[in-house]
C-alpha cells in the first residue's frame, strides 16, 4: 500500500509533470471506483491543472476549482504514460485500470496518467469535489504524521489505550502511516508492536516520535525525484524488517519474525523490540513465553 512517503513523492511528481497542463478526456474503466457523481468526472475536461496535494495517504490534483482525489488503497498505483493509447478502455474489463486522465501540456505533448489496482479486492476510490474536506476519509483524518509536534504526538497516545502498532496506523489519530512504515518505525524505536499507548514511558514516546520522523523523512528523501514507476522498488529496498520474514535483522542479526492476521501481517525483530520474546501468531491469540 502506498503510504505517506510514496504519496508525497507522487504528489511532487504530478506537480512537476501535470501542473500547467490541461485535462483532456477522462476515461473511467472501473465505475465502482468513482465515489462521487456531482460534479461528474467529465467536468474535469478542459480545466487547467493548477496544483497537486496530499492528505495522509490521499492524493489529489486541483483542476481550476475542482479536485480529483484518490485513495490508492492496498493495491492501487499511479502510472504515467508519455504516449497513451488513443482508444478508450472498455469499462468493466479485467484490466487493472480504474481511471485514465489525458493531458495537454504547454509543450504540445499529450501524456496521461492511469490509476490502477492490482488484485481481486477492488478498494481504490476516486472523488471529484470542490473541497478536499468533502471526501469523508479526509474529513476524518488526524494530524499529519510529519506535521504533528512531539507534545501533540504524546497527547494523542495518552488519549487512547491500545497496542502501539494499532494506534499509529489509525488514520483518525495520525495520518499517513500504514503497515510497512509502522513496522519500520517501531523497529527503529526498539519498541514492541504490542506495547500499550497508555502505559508507554515518556522516554519511549520520545524515542518513537524521533523514529517516526527519521523513518518518514528518510523514505521521502529516497522517493521524491524518482520516476513514478520506480517508487515501489525504491520503497522495498529501504525496508529493514517489513516483508522480510525469516531474513536477518540488519541491526542485531536475529531472525525477523511475523505476526499474521486474516488478511495481513506485520514483522518485527525479537532482539531489538521484545527482549527476545517471540510474539504468537494472532490467530493463536496468545503470547508465547
Amino acid at each position: 500500500m502506498p503510504e505517506l512517503p510514496e504519496v508525497e513523492a507522487l504528489a511532487q511528481f504530478l506537480r512537476e509533470h501535470a501542473v500547467g497542463a490541461v485535462v483532456g478526456r477522462v476515461d473511467v474503466a472501473a465505475l465502482s471506483a468513482v465515489k462521487t457523481f456531482d460534479p461528474e468526472v467529465t467536468a474535469l475536461s478542459g480545466r487547467d491543472v493548477t496544483a497537486a496535494g496530499r492528505w495522509g495517504k490521499f492524493l489529489g490534483l486541483e483542476c481550476d476549482g475542482l479536485w480529483l482525489i484518490t485513495h490508492l488503497s492496498r493495491g492501487g498505483w499511479l502510472r504515467w504514460l508519455d504516449e497513451p493509447s488513443p482508444t478508450p478502455p472498455r469499462p468493466g474489463g479485467k484490466s487493472p485500470l480504474a481511471l485514465r486522465v489525458h493531458l495537454f501540456t504547454p509543450e504540445a505533448d499529450t501524456p496521461a496518467f492511469d490509476l490502477t489496482e492490482a488484485g481481486t479486492k477492488k478498494r481504490l476510490s476516486v472523488y471529484v469535489v470542490t473541497d478536499p474536506d468533502q471526501v469523508p476519509g479526509i474529513a476524518r483524518l488526524g494530524p499529519d504524521a510529519l506535521a504533528v509536534s512531539e507534545p501533540e504526538f504524546a497527547e494523542i497516545l495518552r488519549g487512547t489505550s491500545q497496542r502501539i502498532k494499532t494506534a499509529i496506523v489509525d488514520q483518525t489519530l495520525l495520518a499517513g502511516i500504514g503497515n510497512a512504515y509502522s513496522d519500520e518505525i517501531l523497529h527503529t524505536a526498539k519498541i514492541s508492536p504490542f506495547a500499550n499507548t497508555k502505559t508507554m514511558p515518556a522516554e519511549k514516546v520520545e524515542q518513537l516520535y524521533a523514529a517516526m520522523r527519521s523513518v518518514l523523512v528518510y523514505a521521502i528523501d529516497r522517493s521524491v525525484g524518482q520516476d513514478a514507476a520506480r517508487l515501489k522498488s525504491e520503497k522495498r529496498s529501504g525496508l529493514r524488517v517489513h516483508a522480510r520474514t525469516g531474513m536477518t535483522c540488519p541491526v542485531c542479526g536475529d531472525t525477523v519474525r511475523e505476526v499474521s492476521y486474516v488478511d495481513r501481517s506485520f514483522q518485527y525483530c525479537p532482539t531489538c523490540q521484545t527482549g527476545g520474546k517471540i510474539l504468537a501468531d494472532r490467530r493463536m491469540s496468545r503470547l508465547l513465553k
